[in-house]
């Protein structure tokens, strides 16, 4: 871990070897029960990388295709006690132009976001929540009205990419997206332009 300036910069992303994506595919599952084993930075910043990650610096070409480049999406890291390994309990941002992490509030907010999930239990027994925000607007003021359900299906890109990086590290996720946007909001203390779209609760598999 690198701490400089109140940001975690997180270890660089392997792209190279590893399990094949035929195998990735095959076996993704979704998986709402988990051990309390933390995760390494390694293994964190592999599934964010995924998620979002920047491909080619001179494009700014990143992991998932976005209708207009206009990238809407923000990750945050809601982290328990010792839910990574080296880090402190907290709601982290992803900073994706630097691949680090800023802590956006401190202490374990867990159980607050599963009660405002319907009380899913996942969330808080998995050691790390990722939880996938939009800003709208990005992509609304070049397409409209349409550009809402480009939106959405960037969510998807993203979030099929956690399964199977997941999947390849032996890690296990569950995409949730039955829970009360506003509480969302208030747990991770979100501004009002930015919508939680999906929690996905992130550990090994019990």
């Amino acid at each position: 871990m690198r701490l400089i300036n109140n940001q975690i910069y997180l270890p660089p992303p392997a792209q190279k070897g590893g399990m094949s994506l035929a195998e990735a595919i095959a076996r993704r599952r979704s998986i709402r029960d988990f051990t309390p084993e933390p995760i390494s930075q390694s293994e964190l910043s592999e599934i964010l990388w995924a998620a979002q990650g920047i491909t080619d610096k001179s494009w700014r070409c990143r992991t998932v295709p976005s209708a207009g480049a206009t990238y809407p999406l923000e990750f945050f890291v809601v982290c328990g006690g010792s839910g990574i390994k080296e880090m402190d309990d907290g709601i982290y941002h992803y900073n994706i132009d630097s691949h680090s992490l800023t802590r956006h509030h401190k202490g374990d907010a867990r159980l607050a976001l599963a009660r405002a999930a319907i009380d899913e239990e996942s969330i808080y027994q998995a050691p790390v929540d990722i939880v996938i925000c939009a800003e709208y607007e990005r992509t609304l003021r070049t397409y409209g009205a349409r550009g809402e359900r480009y939106v959405h299906l960037e969510v998807g890109h993203a979030g099929q990419n956690i399964y199977l990086q997941a999947t390849a590290l032996g890690l296990a996720t569950v995409a949730i997206g039955a829970f009360y946007d506003e509480r969302v909001r208030e747990v991770l203390r979100l501004d009002k332009q930015t919508k939680p779209l999906y929690i996905m609760p992130l550990g090994r598999p019990a």
